[in-house]
């Protein structure tokens, strides 16, 4: 799995994160905030408005997109992919 060490980005600005990972099962997904996998997306009710998940099955990324970001918005975000 390849992500970015860090980003930092100002407030108001967009944050674009992308997660890659060398092999993803067909059907499973890759989560961040929310989920998405075979086109149904799943996002906390708090954050459905703040982030969304783009994935790209050829070459098996997700990007999570944040809008309007805050410092309160600073945190760790994991990308996990589903192996079930």
């Amino acid at each position: 799995m390849v992500v970015p060490a860090s980003v930092t980005v100002q407030p108001g600005q967009r944050l674009t994160i992308t997660c890659q990972v060398s092999y993803s099962p067909a059907g499973k997904g890759l989560e961040w905030i929310g989920s998405k996998a075979a086109g149904a997306s799943s996002y906390k009710d708090s954050l459905k408005n703040k982030f969304s998940i783009d994935l790209d099955s050829s070459s098996n990324t997700a990007t999570l997109n944040g809008q309007n970001m805050q410092p309160e918005d600073t945190a760790v975000y994991y990308c996990a992919r589903d192996s079930q």
